[in-house]
C-alpha cells in the first residue's frame, strides 16, 4: 500500500520563495503515489494565494490564518492533514527548494527499509544559483568547524534531532506527542527531543537534502543564530540529558574573542603594533583555516572569503545568545524573555 505524504509549509510574506518551492515540486523526477501540499499563510500582509493559483497541476490546499508564528502554523497544518489520512507529515520551510531527486530518495527509502522511522530528516545545502552570501551562510551553518556536525550534515553515532526545515514524522506520532510547543525559537528541536524521549525512532536520511536559502544579510543571520543560542539554554533546561559540551563552545569562543580584542586594543593604545598582532594571531589563523576549508567545501574563493565573516557571525551570534540565555533563564529565572522576537520568518 502506498505511503500517503502531506507536506506542510508555513508562509509569512515570502510569495517569491513559495513559487520557487512549488516549481521544485513540479520538477520532481519521481512522482509519489499519493501526496498533498498544505500551505499555511500565517498572517502575511502580502499573501501568496495568487502564486498557488498558478499551480493547478499540484495537489495544494491553501489556508490563511492570523499570525501565530511557525510553530502554530505547522500545528494547524497538521490538524488540516487529519482529513487527508496522511501517514507522514513532512515539514518544510518556505525558503527551501527540493532537489529533483527528493521524491525519489523518499520513496526508495520507504520501499527498501523493513523498519520505517517514526521521525526523520535530512540535511540542507546551497544550490549553485544562490547568492554568494547565502552560500557563505550555508557553509557557516553546516561546517564541522562552526557547528561541530550537529545539524545532520554527516552520519552521527548519537541521536539525530531533525529540524523543521526538512522534517518528517508519522502523523500518529505527531498527534500523540502533541505537536510543536509554544516556544518562540527552538520549538522544532524541542519537538524532536520529545518524540525521542517517548521511545520513538529518529533517523537521519543523508540523501534527503533540501536547498536552503536561509538569511540574506549578516545582520539577519546574527539575529537568527543569537535566538538559536538562547533557545539552546531553554532546551537544555527542558531536556536536561541532551546538553553536550559542543553546545557551549561558541559561548567560550565569544568570550575568548572579547578577551583577545580587548588585550589587542590595550597593546595598540600603548603603541605596540607587533604585540597587538601577536595577540590577534589565533583569530587570524582560525580565519585562514575557515578560508581553506570553505575553498575545499565550496570550490569558490569568493564564497570562502565571505564564509570567514559568516562563520564568525555564526559563532559570535550563537555564543552571545547562549550567554544571554544563561543570564536570563538560569540566573535571573526570567523564562519569558525573548530577543529579536520579530525575526520568526525574517
Amino acid at each position: 500500500m502506498a505511503v500517503v505524504y502531506c507536506f506542510i509549509v508555513p508562509v509569512y510574506n515570502r510569495s517569491e520563495e513559495v513559487e520557487e518551492l512549488l516549481l521544485s515540486f513540479r520538477a520532481q523526477q519521481t512522482l509519489l503515489p499519493s501526496y498533498t501540499i498544505i500551505i499555511i499563510e500565517d498572517g502575511s500582509t502580502h499573501p501568496c494565494n495568487d502564486v498557488v493559483d498558478r499551480f493547478p497541476d499540484l495537489p495544494i490546499t491553501y489556508y490563511r490564518q492570523e499570525n501565530t508564528g511557525p510553530a502554530g502554523a505547522r500545528n494547524h497544518g497538521a490538524e488540516y492533514a487529519k482529513a487527508l489520512n496522511a501517514e507522514y507529515l513532512i515539514f518544510l520551510d518556505s525558503d527551501t527548494v527540493l532537489p529533483p531527486a527528493y521524491f525519489g530518495h523518499l520513496e526508495e527509502y520507504h520501499r527498501t527499509q523493513t523498519i520505517l522511522p517514526d521521525l526523520f530528516g535530512g540535511p540542507d545545502s546551497a544550490h549553485e544559483s544562490f547568492t554568494t552570501m547565502q552560500k557563505a551562510i550555508n557553509y557557516a551553518m553546516t561546517s564541522f568547524l562552526t557547528t561541530g556536525g550537529i545539524r545532520g550534515g554527516t552520519k552521527r553515532v548519537d541521536t539525530f534531532y531533525p529540524r523543521s526545515f526538512n522534517m518528517g514524522v508519522r502523523a500518529a506520532v505527531f498527534q500523540l506527542v502533541g505537536g510543536f510547543s509554544a516556544m518562540r525559537f527552538g520549538e522544532d528541536v524541542d519537538f524532536s527531543m520529545r518524540v525521542v524521549a517517548q521511545g520513538f525512532h529518529s533517523m537521519l536520511l543523508p540523501n534527503l537534502i533540501v536547498w536552503h536559502k536561509r538569511r540574506a544579510t549578516l545582520k539577519q543571520f546574527f539575529k537568527q543564530v543569537h535566538n538559536s543560542g538562547m533557545a539552546r539554554v531553554l532546551l537544555s533546561l527542558k531536556h536536561r540529558n541532551t546538553f553536550k559540551i559542543v553546545h557551549a563552545l561558541p559561548a567560550l569562543f565569544a568570550c575568548f574573542c572579547c578577551i583577545v580584542v580587548m588585550l589587542s586594543s590595550i597593546s595598540l593604545v600603548r603603541g605596540s603594533i607587533q604585540s597587538a598582532f601577536s595577540i590577534l594571531l589565533p583569530l587570524i589563523l582560525f580565519a585562514q583555516l575557515l578560508f581553506a576549508d570553505a575553498v575545499r567545501s565550496t570550490g569558490s574563493l569568493r564564497v570562502a572569503w565571505y564564509a570567514i565573516g559568516a562563520s564568525y557571525v555564526q559563532l559570535l551570534g550563537y555564543g552571545t545568545g547562549f550567554l544571554r540565555g544563561m543570564w536570563h533563564y538560569v540566573i535571573r529565572k526570567n523564562m519569558d524573555f525573548v530577543a529579536f522576537k520579530h525575526t520568526l520568518y525574517k
